[in-house]
């Protein structure tokens, strides 16, 4: 298990100075929150500060847990490095393990100064407890994003992986009402992705102090289906390599 935090360690140094992390996780979600936090306007039943807030939160955390990581690991496996570590007496799975621990350690960054510019900036007030699980929800989910993020850079080349990732990224963000709150025939369909149902999860302990089951169900399954992904991605692999 120390192998494994060092590992993980050593990953969140190297996330640090990376340039992609720092635009995609804490600058454009302040930039954006910056520029529009303060809307004459709702999402969710609560005001537009607070649904804004949470959503740019979620937009650099999962950002943080899917680009990066998507982009590193198909890398680092084409330049042989996960198979080194394989010959090294880390455990089997220590890699995939430092890989989501760096995850939800740089994810919070992201989600704290968001957080803090919707209640200094954007004025949103609400008791310490629901803070509490508002930044809890979206950081857990980004073990969502993590584990899909093992899945495809497990299975695709770096060619062709950042353009995946990004256009996932970006449908699961836009049409899972991250950037704007969703009404209609679009909310409906929004209401089956993870974004909406991690947002919708902290908007409604935002409005009405408590949270759906549906929604926690849902995040549940997705969490589900891609901890599936990244495990067979990761057994096919280790039986080519």
């Amino acid at each position: 298990m120390s192998g494994t935090l060092l590992l993980a360690k050593a990953e969140i140094s190297r996330l640090r100075r990376n340039k992609r992390y720092l635009i995609f996780t804490v600058a454009l979600p302040v930039m954006f929150y910056l520029i529009f936090g303060k809307q004459n306007a709702h999402g969710y039943g609560v005001a537009f500060s607070a649904f804004y807030m949470v959503g740019m939160a979620a937009f650099g955390a999962f950002s943080g847990a899917f680009n990066n990581n998507t982009i590193r690991i198909s890398q680092e496996r084409k330049d042989g490095w996960i198979r080194q570590l394989r010959l090294t007496p880390l455990p089997a799975n220590a890699y995939v393990v430092a890989k989501i621990l760096a995850s939800m350690v740089t994810t919070v960054p992201s989600i704290a100064i968001v957080f803090l510019l919707g209640r200094f900036y954007g004025g949103v007030q609400m008791p310490i407890w629901k803070w509490i699980v508002c930044a809890l929800a979206i950081w857990i989910g980004t073990l969502i994003f993590a584990a899909l993020a093992v899945a495809l850079g497990y299975k695709l080349d770096p060619d062709s992986v950042q353009p995946v990732a990004l256009v996932i990224f970006f449908f699961f963000s836009i049409f899972g009402g991250l950037w704007f709150p969703l009404s209609g025939g679009l909310q409906k369909f929004a209401e089956f992705t993870p974004t909406y149902q991690i947002v919708k999860i902290s908007s409604n302990v935002v409005g009405l102090g408590s949270v759906a089951l549906v929604d926690v169900i849902g995040v549940a399954v997705w969490f589900a289906i891609f901890v599936a992904l990244a495990t067979l991605a990761v057994r096919s692999t280790a039986e080519t390599v």
